[in-house]
């Protein structure tokens, strides 16, 4: 995790300051990226204050389903969607719609991840295994458009499976930390379903930015020693959609204490 932890630094060093969406304000730099080894059991997460791992494999799987209502996150406790829900629960058209039922201008459904794993297993060198969520039709339609928005997959000569991540917005305190454990775990699954190894995760960034009400508590975090990181186990499953939380099991997890901040919504 030096990675993050520098690239926190960098912003607080380096970042321009800049007026944003939520009038909160920011530090900001643009276009940097972290990169993660993924062998064996590891699995990269943040330990310089404790990360929600409950809620990050909940909300890959609420993803992976397809739904684009926050019934299921509230019915686990994960509550991060809240704010952005309509009295329905409703999100509109967000990455579950994106990832299993885009639609084309024919009304047919594709499902991006099904065809995904369909690539990596039978076609692992094309430079076409991609997953997008930025469907420009319908972000006017969503009640939060993706930050985390396009995934493409390479697979090596000996099948290892690397994830590159373009995230267009980024928070660096709150946001990434989750997106780095869960599109970790993400591939992991993926790799699990395809017959391949998970080998690495790169994040690239477009807009990397601290809120300026998270300063104190980046500062804090950052006057923390960085623990070793957890190992992650995932029980069988006969494809990549009947995973239930109790099949991952996250192993030696030493984290500091929460440093909590408000969400700019």
């Amino acid at each position: 995790m030096k990675a993050y932890l520098d690239l926190l630094q960098k912003v607080l060093n380096e970042g321009e300051e800049h007026k944003d969406r939520t009038g909160i304000g920011t530090k900001r730099i643009f276009g940097p990226q972290l990169r993660f080894k993924l062998e064996g059991d590891n699995i990269p997460v943040v330990t310089t204050k404790r990360v929600f791992l409950k809620g990050v494999i909940i909300e890959l799987l609420w993803f992976l389903s397809g739904s684009t209502n926050v019934k299921y996150l509230v019915d686990n406790g994960v509550h991060i969607w809240d704010e952005w829900a309509d009295e329905m629960g409703e999100l509109g058209p967000v990455y579950g719609k994106q990832w299993r039922f885009w639609q084309n201008n024919e009304g047919r459904k594709i499902d991006q991840i099904s065809n995904i794993i369909k690539s990596l297993k039978h076609n692992p060198d094309s430079r076409r295994i991609i997953l997008n969520s930025w469907n420009v039709g319908e972000i006017d339609k969503m009640h939060l458009p993706p930050c985390h928005m396009m995934c493409q997959f390479s697979v090596t000569n000996d099948k290892r499976l690397i994830t590159h991540l373009y995230q267009r917005s980024a928070d660096l305190f709150l946001g990434v930390p989750f997106n780095i454990s869960s599109y970790a775990i993400f591939a992991r699954l993926l790799a699990k379903h395809s017959s391949l190894r998970a080998s690495e995760l790169i994040m690239t960034f477009g807009d990397a930015h601290i809120y300026t009400n998270h300063i104190d508590a980046v500062k804090l975090q950052l006057e923390r020693a960085p623990y070793n990181s957890p190992l992650l186990t995932i029980d069988d499953r006969n494809t990549i959609f009947d995973h239930q939380y109790e099949d991952f099991h996250i192993h030696n997890y030493t984290h500091h204490p929460t440093i909590k901040g408000e969400v700019a919504v």
